[in-house]
C-alpha cells in the first residue's frame, strides 16, 4: 500500500485499519475527532498524519507526541513505525482522562510501544525526545517552549501547519530564535509541515 508517497506493508495498513476502528467506535462516546469529518477519515486524519512518517529513522529511540487527544499523528506513527523504526518508542501527552484511556487501549489493542502520560505538558519531566509532534494544538510560539523542554540537545519539533504558517513563524521569531525547514503537506497545498531544531529563547 502506498499513501501519499509512504509505502506501508499490508500488515501495517491492518494495524491503520483496526485503529480506525477504534477511532470510530470511541467517538461515538468521546470527542476524539469530529464526527462531520469520519466519512473522510483515511484522507481528513489518517493520510495527514501519516506522511510525517517521512521523518522516522532507525536511530531515533524517542518520539513525543504531546496534545495527542485521539492519536493524531502519534498512535498512526507509532504504527508506522513499528515497520520503519523499530527501536523507537512513544511519549503520548494528553491532560483528558477519557481520551488518555483511548490512547492506552489502543496501544493494548494494536500492540504499540507506548507510554500515555495523563497530564499537562507543564507538568511532566523533561522527555530528552529525539523528535516532538503535535497536531492543531497551539501557536507555535507556544510549541517552541515546550520544544525547548522536551527535546534533546540533537532534537528536531515537527509541526504541522495550515495557510498562516507564516504569521506563526513571524511571531514567533519574536520570542525564540530556531533553525526551521518548511516542507510541503502532501495533503494539504496551501499547509506546510514545519521542521524546527537548535531552538532557544531570546
Amino acid at each position: 500500500m502506498t499513501t501519499k508517497g509512504i509505502n506501508v506493508s499490508r500488515e501495517t495498513q491492518e494495524k491503520l485499519a483496526l485503529y480506525v476502528d477504534l477511532l470510530t467506535k470511541w467517538t461515538a462516546r468521546i470527542n476524539l475527532i469530529s464526527k462531520s469529518t469520519i466519512p473522510h477519515i483515511w484522507e481528513r486524519h489518517i493520510e495527514d498524519s501519516l506522511q510525517l512518517a517521512r521523518f522516522l529513522a532507525p536511530e531515533q529511540r524517542v518520539w513525543a507526541d504531546i496534545g495527542s487527544g485521539g492519536g493524531l499523528p502519534g498512535l498512526v506513527l507509532a504504527i508506522a513505525a513499528l515497520e520503519l523504526a523499530p527501536d523507537l518508542s512513544f511519549d503520548m501527552v494528553e491532560v483528558d482522562q477519557r481520551k488518555a484511556t483511548f490512547l492506552r487501549e489502543v496501544a493494548r489493542q494494536v500492540g504499540l510501544p507506548v507510554r500515555v502520560h495523563a497530564c499537562k505538558i507543564e507538568q511532566l519531566a523533561p522527555l530528552q525526545a529525539d523528535v516532538l509532534s503535535a497536531r492543531a494544538l497551539a501557536p507555535l510560539a507556544e510549541l517552541c517552549g515546550h520544544a525547548a523542554r522536551h527535546l534533546a540537545p540533537h532534537g528536531m519539533a515537527i509541526f504541522p501547519k495550515g495557510g498562516n504558517y507564516l504569521s506563526e513563524i513571524e511571531q514567533a521569531r519574536q520570542n525564540w530564535d530556531f533553525h526551521i525547514q518548511q516542507q510541503p503537506s502532501t495533503t494539504l497545498s496551501e499547509a506546510r509541515i514545519l521542521v524546527l531544531s537548535n531552538i532557544h529563547h531570546v
